[in-house]
């Protein structure tokens, strides 16, 4: 969190400026006259700054001119322990490393991109005969046709069900596709042609699917005019049937171009960048654009000091942003960057080939640039609303429960099993700015018996405090435990035996009855179990910590699971590939009929040859 220039001022003593001055000036006689980073380390070893300079020596003579620096950054220089240099050949490759060092470290004192996820995108596989479409993030390694990136999955979701109306390709997965004996629901309500039994010639769905990629590289018109020559075709051969499917496809494809209602012609591919700056919070809204179609938006929040520039905010967010996502060749920003020059050579460095950031004035691109202007500020406002609400709620927090101040940090903890399988606990963070996403942890339970909700408690406790420091940064102002009076207890137990003197507050919510929500009793050390009124607007704000903490405990423990759903007990047999393990499902109804077989049952099926035979009967019998 910024701090302040009050706290700066006294914070910042005056024999502490002047070590950190004297550590500065011994490494400034020694440094080059050439590009390079620099990174200002405290005692801790923690990363307060990362900077990059085209003269490390001329930059870094600068900090020890005390006199001449902001507050904030003479407290910076009070706690420089010592530092540490990278030379570089330029200072593009300077400002490159300066994104990745600052996006790694997260300094405390740089402009810093918050909320940094991977975006999704949609893939057309070709790896399969019978190509399909689906959601894909991370590497990009399945081989296929990749689009994107969109803002949101929500985003790709709604686009892909438009596409299966449009382009009927299946999603399922291979495994399902070999498996198919008729088809499924997709067929019947029209978003897939069945090639899977051959309900479709594999010249036509290779039509779908070139349509579809067609579509997605920037040839909508082209492709919907194909089909509307189709359909008046089967009008005058009075083939009905077919002229009604094309125009349903027709309508299918109208209705993806209805909700992209922020298209410019002629743009390609290019990425706009929107900033509005109030009270020292900032917010830039990012638009996707490929292939002259929209793909999306999505707000960002970056931390940065009261007295940072917006172009200086806006230099340091593009360098960021781009450390690990496609460039495009047209970057359009509502304002003209700090040092654009050097931002284009970098991101034409990384992209390899040419990259132009573009501040419009006039025209199309500059209503684009006013409409990203309206939603940054329309952004900021409701951030700034829920800022001050959750800014009042902690003070609510702070009498309801009685603690010393206002909680900073949150730290709220769940459970999830499915029938004492994948069981895993979760921590959310919430604090004065809302949930803290990146400091979520999720623990993969190792020791706690089968379905033990206290041990599952107190083995994520002991994981997460076994070393834990109360001077440290991350240590909780409060403990919000999903549970009753048992679950309090075995959190208690567990700081007993990790010898924690002073633990956190601790307070737990159990469920109403017939777990009605509106109706949860509270738990905590030392008082007599308590309810809120209904519809309390403090009872509202702890649902809400508590529904956050169960909604990523359930994700978390979905994730652990997925690899054993689907599975079967044929895959881990050797030389069983899915027509052998379709005809064994044939033959016995189920894999676990298979694994009882006896040896003479499993050669009478077709394709399992008696050598086949007795591995299978070796693999389900050995002891």
């Amino acid at each position: 969190m910024t701090e302040s220039p009050e706290d700066i001022k006294t914070q910042t003593d005056v024999p502490a400026l002047a070590h950190g001055a004297k550590v500065i000036g011994d490494f400034v006689k020694t440094l080059p006259d050439s590009p390079g980073v620099y990174r200002m380390i405290d005692s801790k070893g923690d990363v307060l700054y990362v900077g990059k300079a085209r003269s490390l020596k001329k930059r870094v003579v600068n900090y020890v001119r005390t006199e001449a620096l902001p507050l904030r950054l003479r407290r910076m220089v009070a706690l420089t322990h010592t530092m540490e240099f990278v030379r570089t050949h330029t200072e593009a490759e300077a400002l490159l490393l300066e994104s990745n060092l600052i996006k790694k470290f997260k300094p405390r004192f740089n402009i810093l991109m918050r909320d940094d996820k991977s975006f999704p995108y949609i893939l057309i596989t070709d790896d399969h005969p019978t190509p399909r479409i689906t959601r894909h993030r991370g590497a990009q390694k399945t081989k296929g046709h990749y689009f994107g990136p969109f803002a949101s999955a929500l985003d790709v979701r709604r686009t892909i069900v438009a596409l299966q109306r449009a382009f009927l390709i299946r999603t399922c997965s291979d495994n399902v596709f070999s498996n198919r004996t008729r088809p499924c629901l997709e067929y019947h309500i029209k978003r897939c042609t069945a090639p899977c039994v051959k309900l479709v010639t594999p010249q036509d769905y290779q039509a779908q699917v070139t349509d579809a990629l067609r579509f997605l590289s920037g040839k909508s018109r082209d492709v919907q005019d194909d089909l509307a020559d189709a359909m008046q075709k089967a009008s005058e051969s009075l083939d009905f049937e077919t002229a009604a499917r094309l125009r349903d496809r027709i309508k299918a494809l109208t209705a993806i171009q209805s909700r992209q209602t922020v298209n410019i012609p002629d743009l390609g591919d290019a990425d706009a960048f929107g900033m509005a700056t109030k009270d020292a919070r900032t917010c830039i809204q990012v638009f996707f654009f490929r292939a002259g179609q929209n793909f999306g938006n999505r707000a960002y929040f970056p931390r940065h000091a009261p007295e940072d520039s917006p172009e200086s905010i806006l230099s340091a967010f593009l360098a960021q942003f781009y450390e690990n996502k496609p460039i495009p060749p047209l970057i359009l920003t509502s304002h003209i960057p700090a040092e654009q020059d050097l931002i284009e050579q970098a991101l034409s460095d990384r992209a390899a080939r040419k990259v132009k950031i573009s501040c419009p004035e006039r025209g199309l691109r500059r209503n684009l640039m006013d409409q990203l202007l309206g939603n940054a500020r329309d952004s900021l406002h409701r951030d700034s609303l829920a800022r001050t609400k959750d800014a009042a709620m902690g003070e609510s927090l702070a009498a309801l429960f009685h603690l010393p101040a206002p909680p900073m940090r949150i730290e709220i903890y769940d459970n999830s099993h499915l029938g004492g399988t994948g069981m895993v606990g979760a921590m959310v963070v919430a604090g004065p700015d809302g949930f803290q996403k990146n400091a979520y942890r999720k623990f993969n339970i190792r020791e706690a018996g089968k379905s033990d909700d206290y041990g599952m408690m107190r083995e994520v406790i002991t994981r997460r405090f076994a070393k834990g420091k109360q001077d440290d940064e991350s240590w909780p102002d409060l403990l919000l435990i999903d549970g009753g009076a048992g679950q309090l207890s075995a959190v208690m137990e567990t700081f007993e035996s990790l010898k924690i003197d002073s633990p956190p507050p601790l307070v737990a919510i159990a469920k109403g009855p017939d777990r009605g929500a509106g109706r949860e009793t509270f738990f905590q050390p030392g008082r007599t179990p308590f309810q809120l009124p209904v519809g309390d607007s403090l009872l509202h704000y702890l649902q809400r910590l508590r529904d956050e903490a169960h909604r990523f405990a359930i994700g978390a423990q979905r994730t652990r699971r997925k690899p054993s759903v689907g599975e079967s007990l044929l895959d881990s047999v050797s030389g069983i590939g899915a027509a052998r393990k379709k005809a064994l499902l044939r033959h016995f109804g189920s894999a676990q009929a298979v694994a009882r077989a006896g040896l003479d049952d499993l050669e009478k099926v077709e394709g399992i040859s008696r050598a086949l035979a007795q591995k299978l009967y070796a693999h389900f019998h050995e002891t």
